[in-house]
């Protein structure tokens, strides 16, 4: 399928005017904004579906499959799409209806729930340490010896797709060459499971209780057990208890991070209803069948009806290999084609059901996402967001229900914008739990606050792969102290002051500082434009700020100057600042309350108490060392202590000038300790350095 007929399509349902190819591009007028439309594969002029005047959006981004923990990965997904949503509404103005679903009946969930349950019960059970051993050996070995199979499948395609790609004509060797890089991709991906599998049977040649071999082994102990005794598994309850889990600590793990929480929220489980009426009317439109109790979408018919099939990622079609791993649909004889997905599935032992025309069984992965976004939003949504993976099977498969849904309603393109967020990505590998090399939310929080993991997704191109590395995590933490150092400065600069005697003629200095705000004004509203470009806001916020620290320095120096630094002109400028990091969701204080709210905020009972102690201990030493006529060292010594231990664990900065006036900011104890620790081990290196230079230099 070329990228010619895609835009014929949308070009159908939403008008020329709104088409996103390259002559409509340059029509464009100034001021629109662009965004990176997946549909299309590049950035194209956002027109609302109800027309180009219109301020009212529909938006469905697809929720968590509630199976497991949250990792940074979920974090990448949703934190950048709330960032999106915040520039949306706080910025361009619009009133979005904001709608988010929860997969709570899955086959991940059956799977998950089904094996804890059966690993606690044989946990529970009398074997001896061999016994458990011997079964965690046999369930390592057969799944290493599934997932060689599948190494090797992969690495079939893989050469089959390069013969192809070699012998295709021109205009066909783009497309099948990024079906080829994803081919590669999946290889990384299984050779690196296969690589864990091989880790865990070393590991257990030398594991000899049964807790070392569970720590080593549980998951595949678990897995055997499923393929044994899953099919035992008849209790509701416990797949329910378990989404409702970590539905409970995926809410709490967005909440952590100041996501905000959708308009509406729809779990699987509660459309129930909804989901077998869409079905139906999708077999009545003659675009599904019935198969031994199940319902699969016919992509033929589909496409002999004059729809598209695999708008998203065309090369995709046809390849498990290139699924997401949610979708476990391509290999079974009850399908007409192996591009026809399940829309119902029948009812098999050891699995949660639910009635319908064709007997008992439960949704399929994709029909979830078009039948409740179809109830909330109706025939025509504005966009649609979800992480890249879920391109293809997911999105394709949602957009060709709601196709074949309203049919007979002429509808050839139900989501207007697919946005989708870069993958997150740790050691060359995509962050996934199946790949099993995630850090969870939560685990991450230890290391970081919210504000440096909001931070680390605004520094990023929202829709491209990013690496979750020590060189994006150090920019993060220089923004941050950069950021930091900007609101004390300011702070600093204006505590005490009268503002309106203060307020004198603008020299020089304060037209240059003005002018440059109104540059930056205009250059974050460029950027912000295109694509919602963050990290171009952040480094021209950074300039923004750089000249305002160069403003101060130089009232600094000249003290004497007829005018001091003019404080409505800081606090317009740090307003700003503060104004674009609130709606990034960086500061968490309204933007008319300039700087980050933990680091200015004023001080409890708890902690004015503890800056009153801080303070008569200081009084109860200096005056103790006066009547035993100490020496002055012992005085200055004194003075350091208590900048360097008592205030610095009040969360105070005291920093001495050359005019041997200190001024005194507010900041995290955590980084204050880690800024002094830093400064002693450079000391300390350098010190050994010294002496190693000196031992070598008397050698000669």
């Amino acid at each position: 399928m070329s990228k010619a007929s895609i835009v014929r399509e949308w070009t159908r349902t939403y008008g020329s005017k709104c088409v996103g190819g390259s002559d409509d591009n340059a029509k464009a007028p100034p001021g629109s904004l662009m965004l990176y439309n997946s549909l299309l594969d590049e950035k194209v002029p956002f027109v609302p579906a109800s027309g180009p005047g219109s301020k009212s959006l529909s938006w469905y981004t697809c929720g968590p499959t509630v199976y497991d923990v949250s990792h940074m990965g979920h974090a990448r997904n949703y934190v950048t799409f709330d960032i999106i949503r915040r520039v949306l509404e706080d910025y361009f103005g619009y009133n979005i209806l904001y709608v988010m679903n929860v997969t709570d009946v899955d086959d991940k969930i059956i799977l998950r729930a089904r094996r804890n349950y059966l690993l606690a019960k044989y946990k529970e059970g009398k074997h001896t340490d061999a016994e458990v051993k011997d079964f965690a050996e046999k369930a390592v070995q057969n799944s290493f010896a599934k997932q060689r199979a599948k190494l090797a499948e992969a690495e079939a395609l893989v050469v089959t797709a390069m013969e192809e790609q070699e012998a295709a004509a021109a205009d066909k060797k783009g497309v099948l060459q990024r079906q080829l890089n994803e081919l590669e991709g999946a290889i990384k991906n299984e050779a690196h499971k296969l690589s864990q599998i091989q880790t865990a049977l070393r590991a257990l040649g030398h594991a000899g209780d049964s807790a070392t071999i569970y720590a080593v082994a549980s998951d595949f102990v678990a897995e055997e057990l499923d393929r044994e005794q899953g099919k035992s598994v008849t209790d509701s309850s416990i797949f329910r208890a378990h989404a409702a889990k970590y539905e409970a600590e995926f809410t709490q793990d967005m909440d952590s991070l100041g996501v905000r929480r959708p308009d509406v929220l729809t779990r699987v489980s509660e459309y129930m209803d909804e989901i077998v009426d869409y079905v139906k009317k999708i077999v009545d439109n003659g675009i599904a069948y019935e198969s031994n109790g199940s319902v699969y979408f016919d992509t033929t018919n589909f496409r002999a009806c004059g729809h598209t099939y695999g708008k998203l990622k065309p090369w995709a079609v046809g390849y498990s290999a290139l699924a997401a791993e949610g979708d476990s649909n391509f290999e079974t004889s009850e399908k007409r084609s192996n591009t026809d997905f399940a829309l119902w599935k029948a009812s098999k032992p050891g699995e949660p059901f639910w009635e319908s025309p064709w007997g008992q069984g439960r949704p399929g992965w994709h029909i979830e996402c078009s039948a409740m976004a179809s109830t909330l939003i109706g025939s025509r949504m504005d966009i649609h967001t979800g992480g890249d993976d879920l391109r293809f099977p997911h999105h394709d498969n949602e957009l060709a229900q709601a196709e074949a849904f309203y049919h007979n309603e002429g509808c050839h393109q139900w989501v207007k914008y697919f946005l989708h967020s870069g993958h997150l990505e740790i050691e060359g590998l995509k962050m996934s739990k199946s790949l099993k090399n995630f850090i969870t939310i939560r685990e991450a929080l230890k290391s970081f606050s919210a504000r440096q993991l909001r931070l680390l997704f605004v520094l990023q191109s929202w829709n491209k792969s990013m690496v979750y590395g020590e060189a994006s995590r150090a920019e993060m933490k220089a923004r941050e102290a950069q950021l930091k150092n900007f609101f004390q400065n300011i702070e600093v600069a204006v505590r005490g002051v009268d503002e309106i005697t203060s307020c004198a003629k603008w020299q020089a200095e304060e037209r240059d500082l003005s002018q440059k705000l109104q540059a930056v004004q205009n250059q974050v509203h460029e950027h912000l434009l295109d694509n919602l470009n963050t990290a171009a806001v952040m480094d021209t916020l950074s300039e923004l700020i750089k000249s305002t620290n160069i403003y101060l320095s130089k009232k600094r120096e000249s003290a004497s100057a007829a005018a001091p630094a003019q404080p409505f002109l800081l606090r317009k400028v740090s307003t700003y600042v503060t104004r674009m990091l609130s709606m990034f969701g960086i500061v968490d204080a309204s933007w008319d309350k300039p700087g980050f709210a933990d680091a200015a905020g004023g001080a409890g009972d708890a902690k004015g108490a503890g800056y009153l102690d801080a303070f008569a201990a200081f009084r109860d030493e200096v005056r103790s060392l006066a009547r035993t006529q100490a020496d002055p060292k012992e005085t200055m010594t004194a003075c350091d202590r208590v900048r360097d231990v008592a205030l610095v664990e009040l969360g105070v900065r005291l920093e001495d000038r050359p005019d041997g006036k200190a001024i005194w900011k507010l900041d995290d104890p955590a980084v204050i300790n880690a800024e002094q620790q830093d400064r002693a081990d450079k000391t300390a290196s350098e010190a050994r350095s010294f002496i190693h230079g000196g031992v070598q230099s008397t050698e000669y």
